[in-house]
């Protein structure tokens, strides 16, 4: 049976043993085989593969030769790096929170957030997980900002003179109204257990301080989330500075208010900078009669200059209207408008985002899907 078998299985090939037939087929096969060798060399050497691998695994090619078959739609380049620089403010920082959640429904992914003073706060605890509808609550209930000034600012000015009473018994504590200690409880229990080490948030963040011990701006990018919060947000003089392991830190929108080459720092290749700055309008001089008018007028000047250069180097730089808000006002209503300032502000902006990231690959779906090429 075998026999058999094997002999119906040399029927197509017996008119091969007639001499003349044998050499014709010889000699179309070794030119058929030249030229396919021909072919896969040429192509080994286009790819850098040899061509006896490209059929080595079952005519299927290698991996180089499958990407070389598919279409120049299989062919794609890494998708911006997107960074938020969140400026300082006080209360009109809460303008932040909104810009952010209209980013995130535009379906705009943020790998990285660079904040200073409350855009440090906002930006923290955002990257820790605390949603924007929190963030909201947070300052609609003035939970945060009465957090932040434990006691009225009246009230604590009125009651300086006592405070330097221990003075004179030799406790030496560090210049300021306010330790923010109890800030940095709140900021502590406002995150979950696993956000309150920076390292550990699911955005790549840092709070930029001013190192007062020896005049460098710090990026805080490591260690406990509240702690850099406090430093970030440390107003000189109103509050104390911020010892962490032998550094010293205050507030860092003393020197960068508005941290966009710090977010570029990190990594971003696309920025987006808001600023929350009062715009500079002249006013008439019967307003420096009130007191500490002349002092805020000049925090308003400088950091209009230290922050027009950093917002000149952002790729989209959003300004909400918040002017009139108060740095350290807690009316709901302050942060009402500021938040609807920041609303407004993005919707503007939302334009030019979306040009310049699909100007870099990464293209917005009707749905608000990220999709990049």
């Amino acid at each position: 049976m075998q026999a058999d078998l094997a002999s119906d299985c040399l029927l197509p090939y017996r008119d091969l043993a007639q001499p003349a037939v044998n050499q014709r087929f010889l000699f179309l096969s070794i030119l058929s085989s030249a030229r396919l060798f021909a072919v896969c060399l040429s192509l080994g050497s286009l790819l850098s593969i040899s061509p006896i691998a490209a059929f080595a695994d079952g005519g299927t090619g290698t991996p180089e030769l499958r990407r070389a078959a598919n279409s120049s739609d299989s062919i794609t380049t890494p998708r911006p790096l997107i960074g938020l620089a969140l400026g300082g403010g006080g209360t009109r920082g809460a303008a932040h929170v909104t810009i952010i959640r209209e980013l995130e429904r535009a379906g705009i992914p943020i790998d990285f957030i660079a904040g200073t003073s409350m855009g440090a706060i906002v930006g923290g605890l955002y990257s820790a997980g605390v949603s924007t509808e929190v963030l909201e609550r947070k300052f609609k209930d003035q939970s945060l900002m009465k957090s932040f000034m434990t006691v009225p600012l009246w009230m604590r000015v009125a009651i300086a003179p006592i405070l330097f009473v221990p003075r004179l018994v030799g406790h030496k504590p560090y210049d300021g109204l306010y330790y923010g200690n109890k800030f940095r409880h709140y900021l502590d229990q406002s995150v979950p257990q696993e956000g309150r080490k920076i390292e550990d948030l699911r955005i790549r963040f840092s709070a930029v301080a001013l190192n007062i011990a020896d005049g460098t701006i710090a990026k805080l990018s490591t260690g406990n989330l509240a702690s850099a919060l406090q430093a970030s947000s440390a107003v000189p003089g109103l509050r104390k500075p911020v010892q962490i392991e032998n550094e010293l830190y205050v507030d860092g929108g003393v020197s960068v208010n508005l941290p966009v080459r710090q977010v570029r720092e990190m990594g971003a290749s696309f920025v987006i900078a808001v600023c929350v700055d009062e715009r500079i309008k002249r006013i008439p001089l019967d307003n420096f009669r009130k007191v500490g008018s002349v002092a805020q007028r000049v925090v308003s000047l400088q950091l209009q200059t230290i922050d027009k250069e950093q917002g000149q180097v952002a790729d989209v730089l959003i300004h909400p209207q918040v002017d009139g808000i108060g740095l350290i006002s807690t009316k709901p209503s302050d942060a009402v408008r500021a938040m609807d300032a920041g609303t407004e502000a993005i919707k503007e902006a939302m334009p030019r985002i979306k040009e310049g990231l699909a100007a870099r690959g990464l293209h917005l779906g009707l749905a608000g899907i990220g999709n990049y090429r």
